[in-house]
């Protein structure tokens, strides 16, 4: 009875470290995406083709807030624009979300600056989708919506 019962405590021991293991690299990469999320829009607001192309998915499917709908190559010509100059680009309220290869990330954005000559000012919420491809993270797709608040 003592050595089913040492057995059992044994193999609870085990199973709660492997949980604590599988939880904190869950932890890393879900700030791993978070920061991800971040360069997305420092290379954005500082033009970074090469950045923004080392972290889209060649497959990439973006909606912008106004529905316009983009591949890969066409996001990458829309964010190196010239008549857009932005200011500042914020998340905020991020959530993480990994399934094994693939990750989903929510959050809300602000995003302020000038465009044609005329500044604006933008809040909205975004849902990316990445994917963990040799041993690298790639957003696939992304969609963002105007919220008015």
């Amino acid at each position: 009875m003592r050595s089913l019962i040492a057995g059992s405590v044994v193999v609870l021991a085990c199973a709660m470290l492997v949980f604590a293991q599988d939880s904190s690299k869950t932890d890393g990469e879900e700030g791993h995406l978070l920061a991800l999320e971040s360069a997305w829009n420092h290379a954005e607001q500082s033009k970074d083709a090469n950045a923004l192309n080392q972290l889209l998915g060649n497959t990439l499917v973006y909606v912008d807030y106004d529905g316009t709908l983009m591949n890969k190559t066409q996001y990458l010509a829309s964010a190196m624009k010239n008549d857009v100059e932005e200011e500042q680009i914020n998340n905020d309220g991020m959530t993480v979300r990994i399934y094994g290869n693939a990750a989903v990330v929510n959050g809300a954005y602000r995003d302020k600056g000038v465009q044609k000559g005329k500044a604006f000012l933008r809040r909205g919420r975004f849902t990316d989708t990445w994917i963990r491809q040799n041993g690298a993270w790639q957003c696939v797709a992304s969609q963002s919506t105007l919220i008015s608040h």
